[in-house]
């Protein structure tokens, strides 16, 4: 029960803050729950086995039989971290709304448990209809939460949001379903499993995307490859940035983005293994692109959100490249990639939000002079900016570094390519710090009628797990690889018959059972 209680323990607290009778003690009921929460994930990690590929913890009960849909849970090694990570950034993103969202407590803080729980069932979903309701189950809180509480072109961030992420989630749901039938063609029971899925073998014919493996993966491909995002259809993403609220853009940067790229490593390659290697240059060219393009734009952003926005594009096609080169170094760093930018740039938008709570501007042009005036906000901008733009002993550089190491090992010429972006990253945040930071100071900094405030103590503590995260994890990887090296292993020797079993834990020993 554990794995459904980590699901579905969010959806109970957001019953509980929904009919909480003291409007003033909202926030701190809700900032307690997420704990609890995080603790609850955290003997996840305690019972995981890291020396095994297959799913642990499994909770399966059949619950449309007639079509084989069932109530899967499972977790593994590409799972656990984003698992994590969710419950990680939770508490935090709650504590840093404290000042940001003052009108409807009780509606945010539903939305953010809503959206927490249907996050976590799709890291964890193992049945393809139970994955799809978790993943469209996601629109509808974030639809809200920039929808209500963002900024003045919420409605129209809000609207395009939904069409582009729906319309690759509509390609998806036909995948689905074909694939439900494809399972009943050859094995006489239709089934919805993942794992029945991977069973399938699926036709390919090299040469023509006119054939059915083709197909279902780029139907599959599209719908993730929006929500990463990857370019050209990244287009949603700046906006939705730029008009959501602090914690809107926390979650959405930290997690929401990972549900694309987790989608990529644990569906579309294992389950369209021919198509995904055939097609792969498609997805590296638009990778690297992504990775030069989101640089480039950024670099010329006068609107700090907007640049750290596509800075994420470009950190994202990072990690889309490491995934397409099928080998170890290159999954390996894309996974670590998604847990990095999601403690980077979650940390860099909670980094605005504070400047932005004490000026209301985000206009790099009316900053100017701040290390002078906010020495401890300046400290851990700085930290972060390190992090982002991939310096040694933080965690940023680990991912990008095996990233690289894996492009280079498979498709050399696009690595000389993508470290381009490692000097364009390091040029525009390099060049956005100078002018927030030093030089003269900027006619915010200098208001004299409205004195900035250094960071309060709730601020530090939001940020200070975030800074330990950075350099724990650029000093000592390997207490986190280590969870999920038996998973990239296992998929890339088995890419081409990937399979996964079920996995039980008993008296502290594995033993497997059959997969049914």
């Amino acid at each position: 029960m554990l794995l459904s209680t980590i699901v579905f323990l969010p959806i109970i607290f957001a019953f509980v803050v929904l009919v909480w009778p003291q409007a003033k003690t909202i926030r701190h009921i809700a900032f307690i729950l997420s704990l609890l929460e995080f603790l609850i994930s955290l003997i996840v990690l305690n019972k995981f086995d890291s020396g095994t590929a297959q799913l642990q913890l499994v909770e399966k009960q059949m619950w449309i039989e007639r079509f084989g849909i069932q109530y899967f849970l499972g977790i593994d090694g590409i799972s656990l971290w984003l698992v994590l990570l969710t419950t990680f950034l939770t508490p935090i993103i709650i504590l840093a709304s404290w000042n940001s969202i003052d009108k409807k407590l009780k509606g945010f803080h539903v939305a953010m448990f809503v959206l927490q729980s249907a996050m976590l069932g799709t890291f964890l979903a193992m049945d393809a209809v139970f994955f799809y309701v978790f993943w469209e189950l996601s629109l509808i809180p974030m639809y809200f939460m920039i929808g209500i509480w963002g900024g003045s072109r919420r409605i129209y961030a809000t609207i395009k949001f939904f069409i582009f992420t729906m319309a690759g989630s509509v390609l998806m749901l036909i995948a689905i379903i074909y694939l439900m039938y494809l399972t009943q063609q050859s094995s006489g029971q239709m089934s919805a499993s993942l794992l029945e899925f991977y069973k399938v073998r699926i036709p390919f014919v090299g040469g023509s995307i006119l054939n059915l493996q083709s197909l279902l993966f780029f139907a599959f491909a599209l719908a993730f490859a929006i929500k990463v995002p990857v370019w050209p259809v990244h287009t949603w993403l700046p906006d939705a940035h730029v008009e959501a609220p602090t914690p809107g853009s926390v979650i959405l940067a930290g997690v929401m983005l990972k549900m694309g790229t987790y989608g990529f490593l644990r569906w579309v390659i294992p389950l369209f293994p021919d198509a995904a290697e055939y097609w792969a240059w498609v997805f590296l060219v638009l990778g690297v692109i992504g990775i030069i393009y989101g640089a480039l734009v950024a670099m010329v952003q006068p609107d700090i959100k907007k640049l750290v926005a596509y800075s994420s594009v470009s950190h994202m096609g990072y990690i889309i490249v490491g995934l397409f080169v099928f080998n170890e170094y290159g999954i390996t760093g894309g996974l670590y990639q998604m847990l990095n930018h999601g403690v980077s740039t979650g940390a860099l938008f909670l980094l605005i939000g504070m400047i932005y709570e004490r000026t209301h501007s985000r206009e790099i042009s009316k900053y100017g002079g701040l290390a002078g005036v906010l020495p401890i906000f300046t400290i851990f901008f700085f930290i972060i900016t390190l992090s982002s733009i991939a310096v040694p002993m933080t965690n940023g550089f680990i991912g990008e570094f095996l990233i690289l190491l894996g492009l280079h090992q498979a498709k050399p010429i696009y690595a000389y390519f993508a470290v381009s972006g490692v000097v364009f990253g390091a040029s525009y945040m390099l060049w956005m710090f100078k002018r927030v930071f030093f030089g003269e100071k900027g006619e915010l900094v200098k208001d004299i009628h409205h004195p900035l405030k250094d960071l309060s103590l709730r601020e530090i503590s939001i940020l200070t797990p975030l800074v330990i995260l950075v350099f724990w994890m650029g000093l000592f990887p390997n207490q986190f690889l280590d969870y999920s090296k038996a998973s990239v292993k296992h998929l890339v020797t088995n890419k081409n018959r990937y399979y996964l079993q079920i996995e039980d834990i008993k008296s502290g020993n594995l033993k497997q059972i059959e997969n049914k």
